[in-house]
């Protein structure tokens, strides 16, 4: 058995390169392969991830997840477990290409793709290049911050005067409430 080595680039928002070459044994299951590519961005690796088989048009394919997500036996087809498989199981081309998703909230993406086979086997993985410098962690907004905070208040504001009933506290004041 030999090595694979990939180079793995963060889709960022800045207008630079930030990339990093791994090499990996091809026996390697991919949560190996998730763990080192978090490090080697420096990110902690507190949320989950799934990768995603890819071609060369960089389509979504197979999903292969940190976590077993199916509901039954049916859905176990659909996914594949990062612990349990192996990176030589799902290399089908010279040049194949995988997209990890990691953090649903910020939606971190890296493009993987498969450079070279290498005779050699390592003792651990290993970054071999590393261009740019990975973006804090945290620093992508969350996907989802437009629901929280005072931006959900003017949107209810809004609402309110569009589907008002007309009415307002004052015209309320003679109402009494009956127990029933």
């Amino acid at each position: 058995m030999g090595a694979l080595k990939f180079r793995v680039l963060l889709d960022s928002e800045k207008d630079q390169e930030i990339f990093r070459d791994i090499i990996i044994n091809e026996d390697e299951n991919f949560e190996s392969f998730y763990r080192t590519i978090l490090n080697s961005f420096n990110f902690e690796g507190q949320e989950i991830g799934s990768f995603f088989m890819s071609n060369d048009d960089w389509d979504k394919g197979h999903e292969i997840s940190l976590m077993d997500m199916s509901y039954s036996d049916e859905d176990q087809e659909l996914t594949s477990v990062m612990s349990e498989s192996k990176l030589t199981d799902f290399m089908e081309a010279p040049d194949q290409k995988i997209i990890l998703v990691y953090d649903f909230l910020r939606m971190w993406i890296f493009l993987i793709e498969l450079q070279e086979r290498i005779e050699e086997t390592l003792d651990k993985p290993k970054i071999a290049l590393a261009v740019g410098i990975a973006p804090p962690e945290d620093s992508k907004i969350v996907q989802d911050d437009a629901f929280f905070g005072d931006e959900e208040d003017e949107d209810m504001n809004e609402f309110d005067e569009d589907f008002g009933d007309g009415y307002d506290e004052d015209d309320l004041s003679g109402y009494e409430e009956y127990e029933y």
